[in-house]
């Protein structure tokens, strides 16, 4: 039984990279959104005649700013597009490791062990359910993500600073993974490693 716990730990090690890495994803997508808004913000303002004072004598200013600043704005979008490529990478990852406990299961239930403990280890029980709430939280997240970046685009159009701010609350705030529901997933599955 030892050793079926150890494969299920390698597993949540494994997960653990995933998260340090989508903690590393999550740090740039911040960036990159911040970014992103502070163009939209300053966009309305940049098509105001008024706003460039002296600088109007320069012809075409305006537009050279408003092109310059679309231009950077696609280019942090793009940016944020491909981070969002690599969150799914982690969301596929933890999918796979989801499927692969639950195929550990399937043969321990055979021996009647899923409710098994040895000590303070985990029971299958606790693994399958921590990967698969681990899976859920990243998945969800990868969704709000997704309708983030896409109502971001669509602010581009029509900005409204306080969407943005709503927006970014949710961007810094990851609402789906509440980082003491994971710690205790991972306070449950490594116990007698804590000291």
């Amino acid at each position: 039984m030892e050793a079926v716990i150890r494969k299920w730990q390698q597993k949540f090690r494994k997960g653990k990279e995933e998260m340090e890495k989508w903690e590393a994803l999550q740090v740039r997508w911040v960036s990159l959104f911040r970014n992103a808004s502070s163009i939209i913000q300053r966009l309305q303002e940049m098509q105001n005649h008024g706003s460039y004072g002296a600088l109007r004598c320069l012809k075409g200013i305006e537009d050279a700013v408003v092109q310059q600043q679309m231009g950077q704005l696609e280019s942090l979008l793009r940016s944020m597009k491909n981070v969002m490529e690599e969150f799914w990478g982690c969301v596929l990852t933890f999918e796979k490791l989801h499927r692969d406990g639950l195929q550990l299961r399937e043969i321990e239930s055979s021996k009647r062990r899923v409710e098994e403990r040895i000590g303070v280890k985990p029971c299958i029980t606790d693994c399958l359910e921590g990967l698969s709430i681990l899976y859920d939280m990243h998945q969800s997240e990868y969704h709000l993500k997704s309708s983030i970046l896409s109502v971001l685009s669509c602010l581009i159009l029509k900005p409204s600073p306080g969407d943005l701010n709503a927006l970014q609350y949710l961007v810094v705030d990851q609402p789906n993974i509440p980082k003491d529901e994971v710690q205790h997933i991972f306070d449950v599955i490594f116990a007698e490693e804590i000291k």
